[in-house]
């Protein structure tokens, strides 16, 4: 684990992105004893050497050697001499630490590995892939040359661009609800707007109640369009209890259950539905720098980005998200100009109520964005890609 820390620590301060800087922030934040800082310390200074091409290959080296040296159970090197598998591959490689022992085995026995690159963050936001494997998923072209500009051993054959199955769904009929069957299920009235508000991690996004009340009071003053109706989809992936307040005391907020399994930071098959559904029935989505703008930029529905922090949050103590929309993954999005950003509650107000008015204003810009980044792979059959780019990976080194 220490050479894992060391490893990421070292890359991160190779690659510097607007991501690593601001998780290095958090590392320092979050190391206030004596005891952490001096752990922290000790960290950082053992890094440096290592922040290059080459230090980070040797490292990776070290890290591969001592985990096999160093592991503690026999259990896959078992299964898999009982199985022997043409590929082991792991569906989520920010979600690595429990498939650590699965992909060493396999390196021990020589067996071609694949991973899925999870998010389009993954590259620039959330630290290094490791252990490097044989093949990699990608959701698109942008990830893909982003592997091999980061990851400089890496082989254009190695990668294979599928789309993304977390998409599959909003393209495939059988998960369609019509308005009035979403709006029964929900307690919406179908004759009104529906403004869907997604959710960030809360310890990333502090002080989203007050942004998510402050929507909820412009909306309820909106009465020649409705009034709108508000959604608030709760980030499922991390504690939800910020929102416990609001739910009890504003009961024109609409905040369904998240049905999800937290174990394994995996969506039930019933979320399939509920999200889909959302975003299809939804008039203007908001969020602050999510994966769900893309989302409601697929299904060309509005998307508004909050850009400006609550009043009472401490920028000498608390992360002002405002930054995220800085990020190498997200400023294309904003620089594509297929979405609104709002600075302020007034630029708010008169976003909100220019896309209820204007839904198609900026479609054209939402359909480029798209093609961008996904090309025809928005069809419903990623999953299907996935499969058979496994195949190929499988029967490559046969």
């Amino acid at each position: 684990r220490f050479i894992r820390e060391v490893l990421d620590l070292a890359h991160g301060r190779w690659l510097w992105s607007s991501g690593a800087q601001v998780r290095w922030e958090w590392r320092d934040q979050e190391a206030d004893t004596w005891k952490g800082w001096l752990k922290r310390t000790t960290k950082k200074l053992l890094c440096y050497p290592f922040a290059g091409r080459a230090g980070l290959e040797l490292l990776s080296g070290i890290e591969i050697k001592a985990s096999q040296w160093l592991r503690n159970t026999d259990e896959f090197i078992n299964l898999f001499r009982e199985l022997k598998p043409d590929l082991v591959f792991n569906a989520s490689q920010v979600h690595s630490n429990v498939a650590f022992p699965a992909v060493h085995a396999a390196y021990e026995l020589g067996i071609p590995t694949s991973t899925f690159v999870f998010s389009w963050d993954n590259l620039t936001s959330q630290g290094r892939i490791f252990p490097e494997y044989d093949f990699y998923v990608v959701w698109d072209e942008n990830l893909r040359r982003g592997l091999l500009e980061i990851y400089g051993k890496l082989k254009p054959e190695q990668i294979f661009v599928t789309g993304t199955p977390q998409f599959d769904f909003h393209f495939r009929p059988e998960f369609f609800w019509t308005r009035e069957e979403y709006c029964l299920r929900m307690g919406l009235d179908p004759g009104r707007p529906i403004v869907l508000y997604s959710t960030g991690m809360a310890n990333h996004v502090i002080g989203e109640p007050w942004i998510v009340e402050k929507i909820a009071d412009m909306l309820a003053g909106m009465t020649d369009l409705g009034p709108p109706q508000l959604v608030v989809r709760i980030l499922p992936k991390g504690p939800q209890g910020d929102f416990d307040d609001l739910k009890s005391r504003r009961k024109d907020i609409h905040i369904p259950h998240i049905p999800w399994e937290q174990r394994w930071l995996t969506p039930t098959l019933e979320d399939t539905w509920l999200l889909t559904n959302s975003l299809r029935h939804a008039d203007v989505g908001i969020n602050i720098a999510s994966t769900i703008s893309l989302e409601l930029c697929m299904l060309d529905k509005p998307v508004i980005n909050v850009g400006f922090p609550p009043p009472h949050l401490d920028p000498t103590r608390e992360f002002d998200y405002t930054r995220y929309y800085n990020f190498e993954h997200y400023r294309p999005i904003v620089e594509s100009g297929a979405i609104d950003m709002a600075y302020s509650e007034d630029e708010l107000r008169q976003k909100i109520v220019n896309n209820l008015r204007n839904p198609s204003e900026l479609s054209e810009k939402r359909r480029a964005l798209i093609r961008k980044f996904f090309g025809e792979r928005l069809d419903g059959r990623s999953s299907s890609r996935v499969a058979q780019a496994l195949y190929q990976m499988a029967c490559a080194k046969k």
